[in-house]
């Protein structure tokens, strides 16, 4: 785990726990959560989406690759543990206060270490995502991630587009953004669109009016996704799909 917790106005306010032994995998998952974790739940997330990693990929250790194993041999994912265990307004303001120290972590760990890592995002963890984006777009960084993932993503549907906030910084990124979303995921389709006005990208994607931006592909889960927080489920979400996407063997 990555977490920032209490630690925004600190020089280093990223801390590493757990193991960081990887075995010698080739790249690593960086999971970044959405609204109302604490620590524990971030944690939980986390293991999550390395077990439903595990079940797509058929890594978990059991014949079948329906995830009954223990996850041992799948692939490494790194929790990012922030403080998003708030109301709606404070925490969509914390999740871009994580731009920064998130970009510094990125940016060092491919310097030190220089494995790829893939971004997953659930829920406001797209907004972390879209900010961060936007910083290593500043700092001429743009080639520390493999790839992007947004599931579920609660920030605006337009926001990804050419002309939206995020636009310019994912057309910059080396790395492809997918945006998995879907029509099941009420969550976003009622309670976001009536505390902010506006459509989520994750619920249906980027609108008719809207332009992709290079490298961003929308990509439909409805028919996976029952609801907004199954995304990453072993046996139940869409991580099938993106693992295909991503080229994970």
């Amino acid at each position: 785990m990555v977490s920032t917790r209490g630690r925004l106005d600190e020089d280093d306010p990223t801390e590493r726990s757990g193991s960081w032994a990887f075995d010698g995998a080739d790249s690593v998952v960086l999971f970044v959560h959405g609204l109302g974790a604490d620590a524990e739940s971030a944690r939980n997330q986390a293991y999550t989406a390395r077990l439903g990693l595990a079940a797509a990929t058929e890594t978990a250790g059991d014949s079948d690759g329906t995830g009954g194993g223990d996850g041992e041999s799948a692939r490494p994912v790194v929790g990012y543990s922030w403080a998003s265990n708030d109301d709606w307004e404070p925490a969509k303001e914390t999740a871009e206060a994580n731009a920064v120290p998130l970009a510094d972590w990125l940016t060092a760990w491919a310097d030190e270490d220089g494995r790829p890592v893939h971004l997953f995002a659930h829920s406001l963890g797209a907004r972390v995502t879209g900010e961060t984006l936007r910083e290593l777009d500043e700092r001429g960084r743009t080639g520390v991630l493999a790839s992007a993932s947004l599931f579920g993503g609660a920030i605006p549907e337009g926001s990804a587009g050419t002309d939206g906030r995020y636009g310019s910084a994912i057309a910059s990124l080396d790395a492809p953004l997918y945006n998995f979303h879907s029509r099941n995921d009420r969550v976003l389709g009622w309670v976001y669109r009536a505390s902010d006005r506006t459509r989520a990208v994750g619920h249906g994607g980027l609108p008719d009016a809207a332009t992709a931006p290079a490298g961003y592909i929308d990509v439909e889960v409805t028919d996976l996704v029952a609801d907004h927080y199954s995304y990453v489920e072993p046996g139940e979400g869409c991580l099938p799909r993106a693992v295909g996407r991503l080229g994970f063997e």
